[in-house]
């Protein structure tokens, strides 16, 4: 329930304030659910959902540069929704390149796509190739825009990648096979040397991974967020990072 307008700002203000600073997520991935339920809902086209979930996206990053997050993974276009309806897809990757675009163009923060950018049409990578490239010099905040992602499909080229560059060296089946390890494909991952995610956010009420960054979120925590994503607040942001930074991270031990 929203709170009456002075009461909320309040709420949110204090909420901002008790974070303890030293416990913030440095890298936060955020699976961007709910935009056709939320149109749905109101009456509106799917596209008009998906323009309002992107949208949304700015704020998204605002709101983790002001607690300190390093590193924002938003999961926007999953290999799975590339089977979609071909009109309802082809909105959508239209609005996906809109958005990257105006958030290269504000130059303050630097993207990188990761997923298959070969399932993707030449004109969808050609906008993540040229974000990237516009951005490769901005310092701050790191933005991966997952599209065209699926996590097994990560692990799989990771491992595919591995075994090129050794074969390349002329390693044989053999001594690949000795001496292959968990780091060989952490080291080939989309998102080789970052952090791993170290909270997740669903938003839309459902509660599961779907594929989002599954080698990298092993330690991860989760949090699973009522709200649409269209109508994610800042206020929903902060007290996802304040459950986080309430909780006591084990890292499997």
């Amino acid at each position: 329930m929203r709170l009456p307008h002075p009461l909320y700002g309040l709420y949110e203000r204090r909420l901002a304030a008790s974070l303890p600073r030293d416990r913030v997520p440095r890298h936060v991935g955020v699976i961007l659910d709910g935009n056709r339920r939320w149109a749905k809902q109101l009456g509106e086209s799917t596209a008009t959902g998906h323009r309002r979930g992107a949208d949304r996206i700015a704020d998204l990053l605002a709101w983790s540069e002001e607690v300190g997050v390093e590193v924002v993974t938003l999961w926007m276009l999953s290999t799975d929704n590339l089977t979609r309806d071909a009109a309802e897809l082809e909105a959508l990757l239209g609005i996906i390149e809109d958005a990257v675009r105006e958030l290269a163009a504000t130059r303050r923060w630097r993207l990188q796509a990761v997923g298959s950018l070969g399932l993707l049409p030449e004109r969808t990578a050609r906008a993540l190739k040229d974000a990237e490239s516009a951005t490769a010099e901005v310092t701050g905040l790191h933005v991966n825009v997952a599209i065209g992602y699926g996590g097994r499909k990560e692990i799989a080229d990771a491992v595919r990648s591995y075994l090129g560059e050794r074969a390349a060296e002329g390693a044989s089946l053999e001594d690949i096979a000795a001496t292959f390890d968990v780091e060989h494909i952490a080291d080939h991952l989309y998102t080789k040397g970052q952090p791993d995610p170290d909270l997740v956010i669903r938003t839309s009420g459902e509660q599961r991974l779907g594929g989002f960054m599954l080698w990298q979120s092993v330690h991860s925590e989760y949090y699973f967020c009522e709200a649409y994503w269209p109508d994610f607040r800042r206020v929903d942001f902060l007290r996802a990072v304040r459950d986080y930074a309430a909780r006591e991270r084990r890292h499997g031990r």
